[in-house]
């Protein structure tokens, strides 16, 4: 087993109001050059969660972060507009909350749970990523504090 430092949280970035299936989601990393799903796990509107990338493989889903961290995607992250939202369905944050529990049982309690967006630089230097400084909004809500 790899050492792990981090579970990372995303969102698929796709509509809540469109299904985003794992073949999409495969094809989509696919066509950027991604080898499947980098993705250790995507967990579907309706709560599935599917496993989609062995843990002791190393992900592509946070530049930088990659080695020793485990990339959770929920479908969704877009509201019906296509701007970034919190789209996540009752059982989507039922599965969340106890995959994250369990993985914490495997990996360890000491390890940072956060969402993509936290791991953004930080532009100013003061040692806090501020909301201003992510590249990007994902997963759409406050990781540690939620989970």
């Amino acid at each position: 087993m790899r050492a792990i430092h981090y579970l990372i949280i995303h969102c698929s970035a796709t509509r809540a109001d469109r299904d985003f299936s794992v073949e999409q989601l495969e094809a989509a990393h696919r066509a950027r050059g991604f080898r499947g799903i980098g993705y250790h796990y995507y967990v579907r509107r309706d709560g599935t969660v599917i496993n989609t990338r062995p843990i002791a493989r190393v992900g592509a889903h946070c530049k930088g972060y990659n080695r020793h961290s485990i990339g959770i995607c929920y479908e969704g992250g877009l509201d019906a507009e296509g701007r970034p939202a919190d789209t996540r369905t009752p059982e989507q944050r039922a599965s969340l909350r106890l995959l994250v529990w369990q993985l914490l049982g495997v990996v360890g309690r000491n390890v940072r749970l956060c969402g993509h967006r936290d791991l953004s630089p930080d532009l100013d230097g003061d040692g806090t990523v501020e909301p201003e400084e992510w590249t990007k909004q994902c997963p759409c809500f406050d990781v540690a504090r939620e989970l």
